[in-house]
């Protein structure tokens, strides 16, 4: 009989917790927030997965953590195009914040991400009535730390 590492216990091990934000339509022309933080985490992946095909409207998104003790917001990925996106094409973040997101295919994530307490939110330029949802994996930096789907 072989005793191996469940795949819940192995994601946990080399990735962190995961927590699922459920499909929502795409903020109009502005910032939607996607997950809370509670004290400094550190983001080992960050996947966005479309869930309503994407209209044809040219239409950037990018992801931004905002700390509620500074109130300044950090890109974490640059814009990246996302209109006529089929459903199942995913957006994953290379952990870089110049850097636009893998779109299509998901990629790992290079880098991991240290965020204060705050919020984690998508910016688009366009109105798009394409969906998303949202898996993020983290690790708590603090004691007591933890993120949720806002």
């Amino acid at each position: 009989m072989s005793a191996g590492v469940a795949g819940k216990s192995l994601r946990n091990m080399n990735y962190g917790t995961r927590v699922f934000r459920a499909g929502a339509v795409l903020p109009a022309t502005g910032n939607q927030t996607i997950f809370t933080v509670t004290g400094r985490c550190i983001i080992t992946s960050l996947i966005g997965e479309v869930t309503t095909v994407m209209s044809a409207t040219a239409t950037n998104l990018k992801v931004t953590a905002v700390g509620t003790a500074s109130a300044v917001a950090t890109d974490v990925t640059a814009d990246t195009a996302v209109a006529s996106l089929a459903v199942g094409n995913l957006y994953s973040i290379s952990g870089l914040a110049a850097t636009a997101a893998a779109v299509g295919s998901s990629v790992q994530q290079n880098n991991e991400i240290i965020v204060p307490t705050g919020i984690i939110r998508i910016t688009t330029s366009a109105t798009n009535t394409g969906a998303m949802s949202w898996t993020i994996l983290y690790v708590p930096l603090d004691d007591g730390a933890s993120i949720v789907a806002a």
